[in-house]
């Protein structure tokens, strides 16, 4: 009886370690970005509307693919939060700089761009093991999809922002 009970608490506590922080209705994780002009973002730096978190690599071909698709659509995204997130060595922005520069995303107030540095918990939050990985939340900031890869179109994006209700 007790080998049955240590068999299924094993089984139990394995199940919940493998539980995702992806189920409708999580919310933002607790970031702390370091943006390219040299302040601090966090998620009180929000206002209440809906927000997609976008994490990312600056050199990724499908991060830059997908951002180039977004900048065509942008006035689709309305007045949406994109926050787009990313690791640093040492918190060396400069390639995130570059990265702005190409796509001239200080043209749009809407987008908030930074490093977590090692700090990992994004990464670590939402078990990313590929960019780019993108968030949607809600108004009340939470979760209401999630994609582990940019979807094909970015209307499908678009559609899942609109679909983001309170």
């Amino acid at each position: 009886m007790k080998k049955l009970i240590l068999f299924f608490s094993l089984i139990i506590a394995v199940l919940s370690c493998n539980a995702q922080n992806e189920s409708p209705g999580s919310a933002l994780p607790p970031y702390r970005i370091l943006k390219t002009d040299s302040t601090w973002a966090t998620p009180a730096n929000l206002k209440h509307r809906r927000t997609v978190l976008i994490y990312f690599s600056p050199d990724c071909p499908h991060c830059q693919h997908l951002t180039m698709e977004m900048r065509e659509k942008m006035k689709q995204f309305g007045d949406t939060q994109i926050v787009m997130i990313t690791w640093s060595n040492n918190y060396d922005i400069r390639a995130i700089k570059s990265f702005v520069k190409e796509f001239n995303l200080t043209k749009y107030r809407n987008i908030i761009v930074g490093t977590e540095g090692y700090t990992y918990l994004v990464q670590r939050y939402y078990k990313i093991e590929t960019t780019p990985y993108i968030a949607v939340f809600n108004a009340n900031g939470k979760l209401s999809k999630a994609f582990r890869k940019a979807p094909e179109k970015v209307d499908t994006l678009i559609r899942a922002v609109k679909a983001a209700k309170s």
